[in-house]
């Protein structure tokens, strides 16, 4: 059930975003919505969500790649913007310097779940994750898991530094890379200068893991030929306006008129919404697959939204 109500949220909050990039609280937004909790700021120097031992950083990973956002499943990243305040000890020796700064990075992690009980006002122990949230950037697929936040074993990883060269007007940098001795794979990547931060790698869970969430919020297939889109209630309520209503025959009208062209039924449909919410920002209709490709085609895609927008536009136009 939050799942679904998760989805429509997105799926609305996506509506009013006309392409722009995902930031943080509008996934902040989603989240405690979907799930009951009490909105709170966001910001990169405190945990972002905290009610009753539960604590959840988030942290976002856009993907350019074409083709849908499962396969990035089963592979391995790196966040860019982990975490910062990290101070870079005068030593060459790699771990020495891991040794230091890892334990910087533990003390964060206790200060947060100590931060996150004292909120709470409990001594049984806290739940602290990290909440990974992947998107797409045209804003129609989004992946979403949790893990939790542990401290660094740091008795069972080894350093090397990584140099990389002056190139052009490019200075030369130098970062910190941290294994796990056992697997060998790369756990944290330190930058050291410009913002020095501990960067770290994070595996996404295969598609049929049950704490892996996909959403598809744009151009949804419910079947039989058909095409669910959100718009914001004011595109919504315009073209009611515009063509006298949202039933399928004028959507149908209207489109057939703009491309010139035969348009096969169009439906709208009436959604029951599970919290207000949701309809306060955005409401779904839906189409025939055929007319929502014609309309994709017509204009540089931005969003549905915006789509619709120039369907009004162009449809006055022709009034």
């Amino acid at each position: 059930q939050q799942k679904i109500l998760a989805n429509d949220l997105l799926s609305a909050k996506v509506a009013t975003m006309l392409g722009r990039k995902m930031e943080e609280d509008d996934w902040d937004f989603v989240y405690c919505h979907a799930k009951g909790l009490p909105m709170t700021d966001w910001s990169n120097l405190h945990i972002d969500v905290s009610h009753e031992g539960l604590g959840v950083e988030h942290k976002m990973f856009g993907i350019s790649k074409q083709g849908s956002i499962l396969d990035e499943c089963g592979t391995s990243k790196m966040h860019p913007a982990g975490t910062r305040s990290i101070r870079i000890p005068d030593t060459n020796d790699p771990n020495e310097a891991m040794i230091d700064i890892l334990s910087q990075y533990n003390d964060l992690i206790d200060s947060r779940k100590k931060k996150v009980a004292d909120e709470n006002k409990t001594s049984n122990p806290v739940d602290i994750r990290t909440g990974w949230l992947l998107w797409k950037r045209t804003l129609d697929e989004f992946l979403y898991f949790e893990e939790k936040m542990e401290r660094a074993e740091i008795s069972n990883l080894y350093a090397q530094w990584n140099e990389t060269p002056a190139k052009g007007s490019r200075k030369s940098s130098r970062s910190l890379w941290i294994y796990n001795k056992i697997t060998q794979k790369k756990v944290y990547s330190v930058t050291t200068t410009a913002g020095a931060k501990v960067q770290p790698y994070f595996d996404v869970p295969l598609p049929d893991d049950p704490n892996l969430y996909h959403f598809k919020v744009q151009g949804v297939s419910v079947g039989e030929g058909l095409i669910k889109v959100w718009l914001t209630n004011m595109t919504a309520n315009y073209l009611k306006v515009l063509l006298g209503g949202l039933d399928k025959e004028k959507i149908s009208q209207a489109i057939a008129a703009i491309k010139d062209a035969h348009s096969e039924s169009i439906n709208s449909e009436k959604a029951t919404y599970r919290e207000d919410v949701v309809s306060s920002i955005a409401v779904p209709v839906t189409i025939n697959s055929e007319d929502y490709l014609a309309l994709k085609n017509k204009n540089e895609y931005i969003s549905d939204e915006y789509m619709f927008q120039q369907l009004a536009t162009e449809y006055s136009q022709l009034k």
